[in-house]
């Protein structure tokens, strides 16, 4: 496979520099008449459109199916016509903040191969919520949903917080079909402090108010949050939004090596699969809100084991970078091989 051959060159880049590359390819395809096509083609993607029976409707959303990108490959929205040949049934861009800011210095981005997990503290390093608007304003729609994940500025208060995700919302609501409330990011400094309850309210509350074509909001949710502030998340979500992802990167460094411990951010990919696994299921315990399972997702049996634990809809990100552009493709295959497992749900 061809990915396997490029893989151990990428990897002998920094990692952050290695993603870059991918995304100048992918821009490049982008651009060009009949790339999208071509690279549908090459990774066997466009075997999975004549798939019955994985199509979702969520609300008010019609998802081919149930496989999508997560939040923090695509962050400003320059790929979001690409993306979707690699068989994603939706694509999530972000987290876009209000104002534009550079992240965290570098390096911020690790791979961690023996785990098959990465660390990032990227700190939401983006163009703004001004730029990506005009950039999807001028751009073709997006074939499948597309979500926005939206962030807040390193420098913004925690009062005024709700400002500023709403600003946000008014910018961009024209051009995501869902949204994400991100109040989970390990990146930012006190942004984790807003998925307490009144707090969570009071940003899910100016969302509303600036949401005029009632899209629909979802909030996403620490895998390190303990079950009691996990639960009052989940109700507040519950009131206020149509949706949850569950769950986010963490920072716990179980299932690393040690020398990680030190290293700040957030752990995202293999380590993360069965906690992220038991929050679907508490959640889902909780709540009848439509909710997308994310952490720790490689293949069929990861997907399979996020649908049954309560997930409408899958997520991944670190599971693309260790398993190549075919990913998805062989995901959505073996899924078509099991009917039953949609029975009985939206």
């Amino acid at each position: 496979m061809l990915y396997e051959r490029v893989q151990p060159l990428l990897f002998k880049l920094d990692a952050e520099r290695a993603h870059e590359e991918v995304c100048g390819l992918l821009a490049l395809l982008d651009a060009l008449p009949g790339g999208a096509i071509a690279l549908g083609a090459l990774t066997g993607a466009h075997e999975t459109g004549w798939m019955s029976g994985l199509s979702r409707e969520l609300f008010g959303l019609r998802f081919p199916n149930p496989i999508g990108l997560a939040a923090g490959f695509d962050k400003d929205g320059r790929l979001s016509r690409v993306l979707p040949a690699l068989g994603f049934g939706f694509i999530e861009i972000g987290s876009v903040t209000l104002e534009p800011q550079p992240g965290n210095p570098r390096p911020r981005l690790f791979r961690v191969p023996e785990s098959e997990a990465l660390l990032n503290r990227m700190g939401f390093n983006g163009e703004g919520a001004r730029a990506v608007a005009r950039r999807l304003a001028a751009r073709e729609k997006c074939p499948v949903p597309l979500g926005v994940n939206l962030g807040l500025n390193k420098d913004a208060a925690p009062a005024q917080a709700p400002a500023a995700y709403a600003r946000a919302m008014r910018i961009l609501s024209a051009h995501g079909d869902y949204f994400v409330v991100n109040v989970s990011s390990p990146n930012t400094p006190g942004l984790r402090d807003l998925q307490k309850s009144r707090e969570l309210a009071a940003i899910l509350e100016a969302v509303g108010e600036a949401n005029a074509a009632r899209k629909p909001v979802l909030v996403k949710l620490s895998p390190d949050l303990s079950p009691e502030d996990f639960d009052e998340g989940v109700a507040v979500a519950e009131r206020l939004a149509q949706g949850l992802v569950v769950s986010n990167t963490t920072i716990s460094r179980e299932g690393v090596d040690p020398r990680w411990a030190s290293e700040p951010g957030g752990l995202s990919g293999a380590p993360l699969r069965e906690r992220a696994l038991a929050l679907v299921r508490r959640a889902r315990g909780r709540t009848s809100l439509p909710i997308v399972g994310c952490g720790g997702v490689a293949g069929p049996g990861d997907a399979r084991a996020m649908l049954e634990a309560g997930a409408d809809l899958v997520e991944l990100y670190t599971g693309l970078v260790y398993g190549g552009p075919r990913a998805v493709r062989e995901i959505l295959l073996a899924l078509s091989r099991e009917p039953t497992l949609f029975d009985g749900r939206r």
